[in-house]
This record gives C-alpha cells, structure tokens and sequence, in this order.
C-alpha cells in the first residue's frame, strides 16, 4: 500500500483527468463497447496502482489519460537545431 500522501496525489491526478476529459467533451454522448483479451495482471496492477475498482472506469480513465496527452516532448525534439546557435541567450 502506498503512503498516504502518494495514494492522495494519485486521487487527484485521476480526478483532474476525469474533469479535463469532461470538460473537452470526451465523456459525453452516447457509449460504446469496448472488448479486448488483456493479462489479468496488468488490469489488476492499474487497478491498483489507480485505486479504481472497476474495470469500465479504469479503461475511461487510460483512455482519457491518452486522448489528452499532450506531445511536448516530440514537439521539443523536432525543434533540434532550429534555434541558431550564435544567439545570445544571456546565460
């Protein structure tokens, strides 16, 4: 079981995703299903690494998670030598 503080920052987290996928949409209309063979262990595992019961809630929340990921980190590295290199940063 993980720290108090560690299981609290993970309640937040989850329901700042929930809230952010509401608020862009994503959870309203109507539903779908959705049916997939997964290891059991690896739904177990994100059950409790999330602290959700349930498996429907725990598929809304990884889908949430991914369709509001941002891509910072490719947008970073494609920008790789698009800065010149003789401007003076003031460093």
């Amino acid at each position: 079981m993980p720290p108090p503080l560690v299981t609290e920052f993970i309640a937040r987290r989850r329901a700042s995703v929930v809230a952010a996928a509401k608020e862009a949409g994503l959870l309203c209309g109507e539903n779908s299903h959705v049916g997939a063979r997964v290891p059991h262990h690896l739904v177990e595992e994100a059950k409790a690494r999330t602290g959700i019961a349930s498996t429907t809630d725990l598929v809304e929340y990884a889908l949430a998670k991914l369709a509001l990921e941002d891509d910072f980190g490719a947008k970073l590295v494609a920008r790789k030598g698009s800065i010149a290199s003789d401007l003076d940063l003031g460093l």
